[in-house]
């Protein structure tokens, strides 16, 4: 499933990753986290930062799921990238989306609203029940998530306080709980 978007840039498509896709989505990760306030350090002694470690143990863990890892591509580049994984609320399956990543030059266009906007919709079409996420409420606010806490669930982290958030999907019950990421998470 791929989806096209008209841009003030250009056309911006949104489709899964394919395994060709590795090093550009790296570069792009890399670029994005170099820079932010809240990336998490390089697992390696000068290493690119953490995010991108963690997407190649993600790609490697059961929780994996290929048609939730998502690229955004502009006249043939991938521009943008973002992947959910399987995580849980005490067992109940939910998603846990990150990184969502855009390369700097491309940041501010909207890209990172869209992959956002498809991870959502295809996320809902899957039939999960909620997805979870560490970021700023302040951005994330606009895609429907709120702090974890009026929703019930518990963060993975105390200290992650209000930028632990969920967006549930659907309609009916969601779980209730403590919510844990895929394993990868807990390595960095």
């Amino acid at each position: 499933m791929t989806s096209h978007h008209e841009h003030p840039a250009g056309t911006v498509r949104i489709r899964p990753e394919e395994p060709a896709d590795a090093l550009a989505i790296a570069d792009v990760v890399g670029a994005a986290f170099a820079g932010a306030a809240h990336s998490a350090p390089p697992v390696h002694e000068g290493g690119p930062p953490g995010e991108v470690t963690l997407l190649e143990w993600l790609r490697e863990d059961e929780g994996w799921l290929p048609r939730l890892a998502l690229v955004a591509e502009s006249d043939g580049r991938v521009v943008g990238h973002v992947v959910c994984t399987r995580g849980s609320v005490d067992g109940v399956p939910a998603l846990g989306l990150g990184p969502l990543s855009v390369h700097p030059d491309r940041q501010g266009e909207g890209i990172g609203g869209l992959l956002m906007r498809e991870t959502l919709a295809r996320a809902e079409e899957y039939g999960e029940p909620l997805v979870a996420l560490l970021g700023d409420p302040a951005y994330y606010a606009r895609f429907g998530f709120v702090p974890s806490t009026r929703c019930g669930i518990e963060s993975p982290e105390a200290e992650y306080g209000d930028y632990f958030q969920v967006r549930t999907l659907g309609a009916g019950l969601h779980p209730r709980g403590r919510f844990t990421y895929a394993a990868p998470f807990s390595r960095l």
